[in-house]
């Protein structure tokens, strides 16, 4: 890339030094020689005066004036004789055109001719021819030509270490973008580009970088999808097996019964699969404002049997009206089962599910009769850190869901009776930045 930056700005440079020298050349060129013509004709016309105009009649010996340097003079009557002085025994077309009583100018072979037609009585009587040599012209033009050739070859020159210094500053960049490029292909993801001053190169950067966060987010989901699907399935599976050997231990007279509650089990499972695929993609494609009452009402239908089972009772609750919360539903509601099986499985006594409005929010508090959190309050939230009894992922998938959607994931009261903290804003005119960060201290993907 380099070369070919180079190579351009001095071909670039190079054509401009041409448009603009070639005819500068060519002027300089016209302008001595339109000087030398000029030199010449007045030398001429001088000369041609010192012609005695008794030299129509042949009274009197003809005399050739005195040349200047470099200028030879030349006499011729009218019928193109050389009477004297120097030139070509028979009139040229100079002498030719001023005995038409024209001033002409032409260059014969190595010479500039001016010829002066000398005037008597009215009439052209002769011509005077003045020849000078063409290099007293050509010297001073080529020594012009040298010195236009010096400065185009400069202005090259220069262009050359500016196009070399500007082709640095652009391929450098250009070169840490191919190699965080390269990194990104081999599964780095942490990409880091300096800033190099170029705003489109560090734009393509920032997008590079984001596009490398963005994809390591997504592969990080991808690869906990199978933790996260096993932690959220099991308790639906578990029901179903029990549905399942419950009925096969004590058989009712409809077997449809049983049919039925199995396929609202599997159902419960399709639907349950369907968001983590969804979630762990970051494409929930039900966005949109929240039915609270609605959410909770199927949480409760979820959970109930569940917490019957074991003789706890489960109290779900909303205050009135419902806050403009723009949220995924599918996030929610995932967040709240693992909220609830988590009182199922480490707590103990009435489990009660409070939603509420805040100043600046909304509030949704999950709460049991347990004892309580023994570890450290942020320890519970990362992933795969676990005592005897925990799994390690439940606590952490339901933090990056609930963050995903601009909200938070706290313990407020770690116990006895512990209490989690669902919050979400409220904020009816703003739309819900869809990027998800991994829960704070943990391993998990957004």
């Amino acid at each position: 890339m380099r070369r070919r930056i180079l190579t351009s700005m001095i071909a670039v440079t190079a054509i401009a030094v041409a448009v603009l020298g070639v005819p500068s050349a060519i002027a300089v060129r016209r302008f001595y020689v339109s000087q030398a013509v000029l030199r010449l004709e007045r030398e001429a016309t001088q000369a041609a005066r010192s012609v005695p105009d008794e030299l129509a009649t042949g009274s009197q010996p003809l005399t050739v004036p005195v040349s200047p340097a470099h200028i030879d003079f030349g006499v011729y009557d009218t019928t193109g004789t050389l009477l004297g002085g120097s030139g070509p025994a028979v009139a040229d077309q100079p002498v030719v055109d001023a005995l038409a009583n024209q001033l002409r100018e032409s260059r014969a072979g190595t010479h500039l001719v001016v010829a002066v037609p000398v005037i008597g009585d009215t009439k052209v009587v002769a011509v005077l021819r003045a020849a000078q040599p063409a290099s007293v012209t050509d010297d001073p033009v080529h020594s012009a030509w040298a010195a236009l050739l010096a400065v185009a070859a400069a202005a090259v020159a220069i262009a050359a270490v500016g196009a070399r210094a500007q082709a640095g500053r652009l391929a450098k960049p250009v070169d840490h973008i191919r190699q965080a490029a390269v990194k990104l292909g081999a599964g780095d993801f942490a990409l880091v580009v300096e800033p190099s001053g170029v705003p489109e190169l560090d734009q393509t950067a920032a997008a590079l970088i984001s596009t490398a966060a963005r994809l390591g987010r997504l592969i990080d989901r991808e690869r906990n999808f199978g933790a996260d699907a096993s932690h959220q399935l099991r308790t639906p599976v578990t029901a179903l097996r029990l549905a399942v050997e419950t009925e096969l231990a004590s058989p009712r007279s409809d077997p449809s019964l049983a049919l039925g509650e199995a396929l609202a089990s599997i159902e419960t499972l399709e639907a349950t699969i369907k968001d983590l695929l969804s979630l762990a993609r970051d494409a929930p494609d039900d966005r949109a404002p929240l039915v609270i009452a609605e959410l909770l009402d199927q949480l409760e239908r979820r959970w109930h049997n569940s917490l019957a089972e074991v003789g706890r009772p489960l109290r779900v609750h909303a205050t009135e009206p419902n806050p403009p919360v723009v949220a995924s539903a599918q996030a929610l509601s995932q967040a709240l089962d693992v909220l609830v099986d988590n009182a199922l499985r480490h707590g103990s006594g009435t489990v009660d599910v409070t939603a509420r409005t805040l100043d600046r929010g909304f509030c949704i508090a999950c709460t049991d009769e347990g004892p309580g959190v023994s570890a450290q309050t942020e320890s519970i939230f990362q992933r795969h850190r676990s005592n005897a009894n925990r799994s390690g992922i439940g606590l952490a998938l339901a933090r990056s869901l609930i963050e995903a959607e601009g909200g938070k994931l706290i313990l407020e009261h770690p116990g006895p009776g512990p209490t989690f903290i669902i919050l979400l804003p409220t904020n009816p005119t703003s739309t819900v930045h869809p990027k998800r960060e991994p829960a704070e201290g943990s391993n998990d993907a957004d």
